[in-house]
C-alpha cells in the first residue's frame, strides 16, 4: 500500500513521462517501481534502511537502489522528487543533493504531509531553485514543483556537519553530529545514566541504534581494548559516527542492520540508548523486537545493558525472554536494564 505522499505523486505521474527521475528519503512502499509506469528510468537513494531493503527485489536495469546519505556517481536527472523530512536541517541538505544532481533547467518536486512540516519550504527553497510553485494538495500532504535555475553547489558533508566536546563520566569526546541525527550538545539524561552505570566489558560488543557514535566514544575512551560494532538503520547517523570515531582516533566497525538481522555470530554485550521513534509516530516495537532478538545475539554470560524511558513497558518482554528483570539504576525518567545471558531462561527451558 502506497503512503500519502507517494499517491500524491502518483496523481502527478504526467510530470514523470520519459524521464530519468531521482528520488530521495522514499517511504516505505514501492513507489519507486510504480514510477516506471510513467518514467524511462528511476534512480532510488533510501535514508532508511528497512525502506532500501523492502525495495532491493525490485532492482532493475531501469531501477537503480541505494541506501547511502548520497549517491556513489555524479549522474544528472530531468526530475529529482524529495520526500520531505521531519528534521528541517536534513530537507535543506537534500535541497542541495538534489540540485546537485539535476541537470539544468530540471525539475525539482517536493511532497510531505502537512503536520511535517511541508509548508515550510517555500521559505528555505535555496536561490539556485525557483520559487516553488504548489502542485497538488490532498490526502493531507501538499505537493510542490520548482525547477533548477542556477548550478546548485556541490555537496561537501563537513559544511553540514556540527562538532562540539561532550563531557561524558568516561571523559571528554569530540562528536561530530550530522543534519538530522539526533545529538544534544550536552549528554541527554537517558544517555547519561546509561554511561554513569557502565559495566566492564570484554571482547566484542555492539552499540545497537549507534545514531552519532555517543555511547561508543565514551566506552572506547574508558575501554579502548573493545572491538565495538555499531549499528543504525539510518544513513546519516552511520556517517556521523563514522566521524566522531575518526575524530577521536577510535577503530570501531560501522554499519546498517534493520534491528540485528544484518550483525553475525554473537557478542560479548549489546549496549544501546535503543531508539522508538518511526517517522512521526512514536513506537515501542523496534525496541520489543530488539529484547527478543538480543537473546540469540548474546554469548552465554554475555552483558546486555540498556536505558530506557520509565513509561515504556519493557519489563514483561524483558523478562519474558531472559527470565529475570535486573534494574540497577534509575531515575523519575529512566531505567537502567542490565542483565547477562544465561542459557537457562525462560524462553530456552
Amino acid at each position: 500500500m502506497l503512503t500519502n505522499p507517494s499517491q500524491v505523486i502518483l496523481r502527478n505521474s504526467n510530470l514523470f513521462e520519459n524521464q530519468n527521475v531521482l528520488v530521495i528519503n522514499y517511504e516505505d512502499d514501492r513507489l519507486p517501481k510504480h514510477l516506471l509506469e510513467h518514467a524511462n528510468k528511476v534512480t532510488a537513494l533510501a535514508l532508511d534502511f528497512h525502506h532500501h531493503l523492502q525495495m532491493e527485489p525490485e532492482a532493475s536495469q531501469e531501477l537503480s537502489l541505494f541506501f547511502s546519505h548520497c549517491l556513489p556517481n555524479d549522474e544528472l536527472f530531468d526530475t529529482a522528487i524529495i520526500y520531505y523530512p521531519k528534521a528541517k536541517a536534513l530537507a535543506a541538505y537534500l535541497l542541495n543533493l538534489a540540485g546537485q544532481h539535476l541537470k539544468p533547467g530540471g525539475q525539482l518536486v517536493v511532497v510531505g504531509e502537512n503536520k511535517g512540516g511541508i509548508r515550510s519550504l517555500v521559505k528555505q527553497i535555496p536561490a539556485y531553485f525557483d520559487k516553488p510553485f504548489k502542485q497538488d494538495n490532498a490526502r493531507h500532504c501538499l505537493l510542490y514543483i520548482s525547477e533548477l535555475i542556477e548550478q546548485a553547489p556541490k555537496v561537501r558533508l563537513d559544511e553540514w556537519v556540527s562538532q562540539y566536546q561532550l563531557d561524558t563520566p568516561q571523559g571528554e569526546i569530540t562528536v561530530c553530529n550530522l543534519v538530522g541525527v539526533f545529538s544534544e550538545k550536552k549528554l541527554d539524561e537517558g544517555t547519561k545514566l546509561l554511561l554513569s552505570n557502565l559495566p566492564r566489558m570484554k571482547g566484542r560488543v555492539l552499540d545497537f541504534g549507534c545514531g552519532a557514535g555517543v555511547i561508543t566514544a565514551a566506552l572506547l575512551k574508558e575501554q579502548p581494548q573493545l572491538q565495538v560494532e555499531c549499528i543504525d538503520i539510518n544513513a546519516m547517523a552511520l556517517a556521523s559516527c563514522e566521524l566522531t570515531l575518526t575524530a577521536n582516533n577510535f577503530i570501531a566497525t560501522t554499519y546498517p542492520s534493520d534491528g540485528l538481522a544484518q550483525t553475525q555470530d554473537k557478542f560479548d554485550g549489546i549496549i544501546s540508548n535503543p531508539p522508538f521513534h518511526d517517522g512521526l509516530k512514536s513506537t515501542t516495537d523496534i525496541a520489543k523486537n530488539f529484547v527478543s532478538d538480543s537473546v540469540k545475539k548474546l554469548k552465554k554470560g554475555g552483558i546486555w545493558h540498556i536505558v530506557a524511558n520509565r513509561h515504556l513497558a519493557y519489563s514483561d518482554t524483558i523478562e519474558d525472554n531472559f527470565g529475570q528483570v535486573n534494574v540497577i539504576a534509575e531515575n523519575n525518567k529512566y531505567k537502567i536494564y542490565s542483565n547477562k545471558f544465561n542459557k537457562i531462561n525462560k524462553q530456552t527451558r
